[in-house]
């Protein structure tokens, strides 16, 4: 079953980087410097920032829809990152390097399935959640920490 992962698009973004320490705080945000790779994985650029380089931690919803499901949690941005354009049925390296949650939604915005595995194993998973014919998208995000890494929809 072939599947498309979805990085978030750079322009959502862009405009933090001119925006002020208090002025951040007021979106939930917060500019850092990575200080470790891998460590600070981008949404936009679906890689790990390198030593150094100055990213955003801010708060996204990911599932923003009128269900129990409806959720946000903290992401990684990279300053002046390009959005990523994976070929359909590749998964980064960002996501393969990590344990990833699959949580599989249908149409409406319900849960309706879920698993854990390791990220190398994660395209078979995907696959294995679009067998499901109810299964509109799957979110995908970092077990440990609990934040969305990326969505993923059929090809």
């Amino acid at each position: 079953m072939p599947f498309q992962i979805h990085a978030l698009p750079a322009e959502d973004f862009a405009a933090l980087a001119g925006l002020d320490a208090e002025a951040l705080s007021g979106r939930l945000a917060q500019r850092q410097v990575a200080d470790s790779c891998p460590g600070v994985p981008c949404r936009v650029s679906l890689e790990d920032a390198q030593p150094g380089e100055t990213v955003y931690l801010l708060n996204f919803a990911h599932q923003d829809t009128a269900t129990p499901f409806r959720a946000s949690h903290a992401i990684f941005v990279r300053e002046g990152a390009a959005t990523a354009h994976p070929a359909a049925g590749e998964v980064p390296l960002m996501i393969r390097r990590r344990i990833i949650s699959l949580r599989a939604f249908d149409a409406n915005g319900m849960m309706i399935e879920a698993d854990v595995t390791e990220g190398e194993n994660v395209a078979a998973r995907i696959e294995a959640l679009f067998g499901n014919p109810s299964t509109e998208v799957i979110h995908l995000h970092f077990a440990k920490q609990g934040c969305f890494a990326a969505r993923v929809s059929r090809a």
